[in-house]
């Protein structure tokens, strides 16, 4: 580009003859107009004089040449006034193109930030340049006291005892200098299910240690192996007896770190009572890590699932959500800290080291071995179960507020009945679906009702292979079996009884089959097949996650449809 310019700029017949425009940019056209006049007019000059001297001569000759000689100057202006222009406006586009860049490589707002930073830095180094200096001046004046004219010896020792002080400690004392804390975002990983299948099995192997030991304990609590059980019962009960509970529990711990630091360095040693399982580490195909995806994917939703029990149980319980589970906590509670008060703490602890062998070596036992003892006698047991999660409560409270509305609609007032709640005659029980009544929506008789293993529907997705456009092919929603009908309730459909759902009779039903909708995937699939007369091709009703409670729930009630209405051998085969 610059190049370009110096070529434009310095193009024409003769450049010194000109006046030249970048040295005077504040010149006008008017003013290098009359520069170039200025210029002409001592030849004009010369002319006339020579016209004058020589009579005879032609004044035509000499006019002609005159206008010549403007015109040449004249065009050569134009010329150079062009050129300039011409680069005047190439100047502005590169300038506006530096511009352009200069404003996307810059970020303001990022310069703004790192300033206040430096600012804060400098401002920090600041402080501690001050007392660095602050200190130096203070041992100097030290120093120049000390080794001025000799002062007493009291002062002396007094001041030598302050520089030895801070020789030794005034370095430490930096240590402990309040620096503010600078709060940093750590940056979250996407999604990713090789990523969340490698911390899965980081957490399986980092968790072995801890449920090998537990798989321990609880082999020799049950007397997996007698011989061992008895003698840890033996040695439990006489350290417990002496008050040595506490230090064979260290010894333990040393010996333990004693081994780990032998099979570190390379002895095989195998202290355990039950044998360590090893998963071994093959090469998978692609199906087999499609199903790994999946089990790690419901270990964790199992996983979170029991925690979340595990914690909800524990703040309902001292939430005092059950009462009387809370109050037997409660005074348990005053019945440990009064012993604690009142007896002495040896005793204290030789009843409770009693009791933990007694309870893990000999009570365990005998209530794992018989369950219905277990259930009548165990109390902590049958507290912990009879605390109730989240879900639960919210469950009690449907059915209390349920039970509270029975009444009204028993008496006949429908007028104070919800919209979207059925009534069924034989229980008496209320059951009322998103989009209105349950037998408005599929027009099946009031007496038709989910059965209580589907109350709620299981999700599913219908496909019809009978039809060919892609609305009809496939639709979402809920499915329901009642005691006569099989109903897809479609998650599209804007009204009740809409055309888009689907009633199956269970007597018109000839086959119906477990149904894998994609054959490359592994497992067993995720759909089942219903195969009816009005349909040339079988229903499938896929992507169901309880399929399996769905198949059992359909066809037992198909079974028993068919055993009252058919003979037997009419049954469908599986």
């Amino acid at each position: 580009m610059l190049k370009r310019l110096d070529k434009i700029r310095f193009r024409g017949q003769k450049r010194d003859d000109f006046l030249d425009l970048a040295e005077s940019p504040n010149g006008s056209d008017n003013e290098c107009s009359d520069d170039i006049l200025l210029r002409t007019k001592p030849s004009l000059k010369t002319q006339d004089t020579e016209e004058l001297g020589d009579p005879a001569g032609s004044g035509a000759l000499t006019m002609a040449a005159a206008f010549q000689d403007f015109q040449r100057s004249e065009s050569d202006r134009l010329n150079e006034m062009k050129g300039h222009l011409e680069i005047a406006l190439l100047e502005k586009h590169f300038l506006q193109e530096e511009l352009r860049k200069l404003r996307e490589e810059t970020n303001v707002e990022k310069m703004k930030e790192e300033l206040e930073r430096e600012r804060g830095k400098r401002l920090d180094l600041e402080l501690r340049m001050n007392e660095v200096l602050k200190s130096r001046c203070v041992m100097e004046r030290v120093r120049g006291t000390m080794y001025k004219d000799k002062p007493p010896q009291g002062e002396t020792l007094y001041l030598r005892a302050w520089r030895w002080l801070y020789d030794r400690v005034g370095v430490y004392i930096e240590d402990f200098r309040f620096v503010p804390e600078e709060n940093t975002v750590e940056a979250e990983e996407p999604l990713s299910a090789k990523r969340l299948t490698e911390n899965m099995r980081r957490l399986k192997r980092g968790a072995r240690p801890v449920t090998n030991f537990m798989r321990n304990l609880s082999a020799l609590s049950n007397w997996h192996s007698v011989y061992t059980s008895a003698i840890s019962f033996i040695i439990y009960m006489n350290a417990a007896w002496h008050g040595w509970a506490i230090p064979m529990f260290l010894f333990l711990a040393i010996l333990r770190l004693s081994l780990n630091y032998l099979i570190a360095k390379g002895w095989r040693i195998q202290w355990s009572i039950v044998p360590d399982i090893t998963d071994p580490i093959d090469d998978l195909t692609v199906s087999e890590k499609f199903q790994l995806v999946l089990d790690v994917a419901q270990k964790a939703q199992n996983l979170f699932g029991k925690m979340a029990d595990v914690l909800e149980k524990i703040k309902n319980l001292f939430m005092w959500v059950q009462p009387e589970i809370t109050q037997k906590l409660y005074i348990s509670l005053w019945v440990a800290f009064l012993s604690s008060c009142i007896l002495p703490f040896k005793l204290v602890g030789f009843m409770i080291g009693l009791y933990a062998g007694i309870k893990f070596f000999i009570i365990d036992f005998l209530f794992k071995s018989c369950p219905k003892l277990r259930d009548k006698y165990d109390t902590p047991h049958i507290d912990w179960n009879n605390l109730p999660t989240d879900p639960q409560l919210k469950e009690r409270t449907n059915a209390t507020m349920s039970r509270r509305i029975q009444p009204v609609v028993a008496r006949g007032s429908l007028a104070t009945v919800p919209c979207g709640v059925n009534l069924d005659g034989d229980s008496a029980r209320i059951h009322s679906t998103k989009k209105g009544a349950f037998h408005e929506i599929f027009n099946v008789s009031e007496n038709e009702r989910p059965l209580p293993v589907c109350e709620n529907g299981w999700r599913c997705c219908l496909i019809n292979r009978d039809r060919k456009m892609p609305t009809d092919y496939i639709r979402n929603g809920m499915l329901y079996v009642t005691e006569n009908y099989l109903c897809f309730e479609s998650s599209s459909s804007k009204s009740a009884s809409s055309k888009k759902n689907k009633v199956i009779k269970l007597v018109d039903i000839t086959d119906i089959q477990k149904y894998k909708v994609l054959s490359v995937l592994p497992g067993s699939g995720m759909g089942i097949s219903i195969a009816t007369p009005s349909t040339q091709k079988p229903l499938v009703f896929g992507a169901m996650i309880h399929r399996d409670e769905a198949f059992e729930a359909i066809f037992t009630q198909y079974m028993k449809i068919i055993t009252t209405s058919r003979p037997p051998s009419g049954s469908p085969e599986l």
